[in-house]
């Protein structure tokens, strides 16, 4: 008896330790050193610099439409001349975002972005308010300015 109320006590702690992806996105946006809050999305997303590469790992949401489908996340560095050195892009996956749908994203740049350097994210996507088949939907486009951190 004794050792069924602790196999049951260990298996209700093991599974009360996992949490879903949607929550850990959710803690992952809030906790994230960097943000970005639109009419449309919030951002949060961290910079790491290793082995020679930027990567930019983030969560984006979508706020304000029913549905964004086609999510795209680039991100350029630029040098003090304004001169693009490098751009890559995120694809969002999944390829639609409903309303208050959180996704990760990663973009890596193959450069290592100094403390101070200048991204330029620019985020599109194709979205709509759910209104039936004559919902021509927007196509957006918008972009921003980051600085890398002096605590990459």
């Amino acid at each position: 008896m004794i050792r069924k109320a602790l196999l049951l006590m260990g298996a209700l702690l093991l599974l009360g330790g996992f949490t879903s992806l949607p929550d850990r996105l959710k803690e992952q946006l809030k906790t994230s050193p960097q943000h970005y809050a639109q009419f449309d999305v919030n951002m949060g997303w961290e910079v790491k610099v290793e082995n020679g590469t930027t990567t930019i790992s983030g969560v984006i949401q979508n706020i304000r439409y029913a549905s964004m489908d086609d999510v795209e996340i680039w991100v350029s560095s630029v040098d003090a001349t304004g001169k693009v050195v490098s751009r890559a892009v995120a694809y969002v996956i999944p390829r639609r975002l409903e309303r208050d749908d959180l996704s990760p994203f990663s973009v890596t740049l193959p450069i290592m972005a100094a403390p101070g350097t200048k991204l330029i994210f620019t985020y599109k996507y194709n979205g709509f308010d759910g209104g039936g088949p004559d919902d021509g939907g927007v196509n957006w486009m918008q972009s921003f300015e980051s600085l890398v951190s002096p605590h990459v």
